[in-house]
């Protein structure tokens, strides 16, 4: 079989970062006989007081955009540090991880799952108590079909494992973390989503998540994300993120804020009603001007995110800013719960 040609792409992306760049392989997976890397590449402060950011991709091997999404803006850092003084400055305080193609042999095939058909989002140690979406919401009966789990309490896949043991030596043992995984296929606007999956319950962290949405739409403002928790839309078991902030909980002094940015591909078959009749296409722009389009409106979010990352004492919210942003949150996310707690 060919090369992967998006790991072409990432060595070349990681010689063109030299000594800035430091790249580790967290597992090998195998796919017809050949063994795929799942790559690292750290880059900025390793102080561990300095806060973090990491960028994931490629967790759903059909989503192809959502890795070249976070490999163009790993591409972008290794060009400007060879003169852009800015971007040494923020290196100087923020430290970044990129696993750009968790699951390169589910792109390597053309499938959401990996080789064993196990889709990585649905693979953590989570259970609903809520009632999830049937099949969507994870579903243990064969590989054969959409949104499998894996088997009943076997361990993670090796890729969701890798996934964990980032965020885990990377992201939760510092004062602050974010984490922005990189998705498609879900409407026609972008939406950027936030635990829980697996419940309509608010995590505990709201304040934040609400604080960031403000700083966002406040400095983006002529980009159209929907911010809100997943559970808005569906509900599902088995997911990573909710997994890892769950571990976050058990640990003191720090903060971690996962996203996910899911890209609405609806809106990319609505300009071209061909590309309906692709799997490949109901996830991807496959027209190259349209994914051109797509990466230069998706990279300024990710610089976005690092800064926030990096100046996260400017906006966090404390004492009676937290209240604040509690109450506002649960009005708009939860109106519910807000006329309860009212009550």
């Amino acid at each position: 079989m060919p090369r992967l040609p998006l790991l072409d792409d990432l060595d070349k992306t990681i010689a063109a970062g030299g000594a800035h760049f430091d790249a580790r392989i967290a597992c090998e997976v195998t796919c017809r006989g050949e063994a795929l890397p799942v790559h690292v590449v750290t880059v900025g402060n390793s102080d561990p007081q300095a806060p973090v950011v990491g960028f994931f991709g490629g967790v759903h091997g059909l989503e192809r955009i959502g890795a070249e999404v976070v490999l163009a803006y790993l591409q972008n850092l290794a060009g400007r540090l060879r003169w852009d003084d800015t971007v040494h400055a923020l290196l100087d305080a923020v430290r970044m991880v990129f696993m750009p193609m968790v699951n390169p042999a589910g792109i390597w095939l053309g499938t959401r799952a990996n080789p064993n058909g196990v889709d990585l989002m649905r693979n953590a140690p989570v259970e609903s108590a809520e009632r999830v979406p049937w099949l969507i919401g994870g579903q243990r009966l064969s590989p054969k079909l959409p949104w499998y789990r894996g088997i009943l309490d076997a361990p993670m896949e090796r890729e969701s494992q890798a996934v964990c043991d980032v965020v885990t030596q990377e992201l939760l043992s510092r004062r602050f973390s974010l984490a922005v995984d990189c998705h498609s296929g879900f409407g026609m606007a972008d939406r950027i989503w936030f635990p829980y999956a697996h419940t309509r319950a608010p995590l505990r962290h709201l304040p934040e998540m609400h604080a960031l949405k403000d700083l966002l739409q406040e400095n983006l403002c002529n980009y159209r994300y929907i911010f809100e928790p997943q559970s808005c839309q569906y509900l599902t078991h088995g997911d990573l993120w909710d997994h890892l902030y769950r571990q976050s909980l058990t640990r003191t002094g720090g903060l971690f804020l996962p996203v996910t940015l899911e890209m609405g591909s609806w809106s990319w078959v609505k300009k071209n009603p061909r590309q309906f009749f692709s799997l490949l296409g109901n996830f991807n722009p496959l027209v190259e001007h349209r994914q051109q389009r797509v990466l230069r409106r998706h990279v300024p979010l990710l610089e976005f995110f690092a800064r926030a990352a990096c100046s996260y004492r400017r906006w966090v919210p404390t004492a009676q800013d937290r209240v604040r942003h509690q109450r506002r949150a649960l009005a708009h996310w939860y109106p519910e719960q807000a006329q309860e707690a009212e009550a």
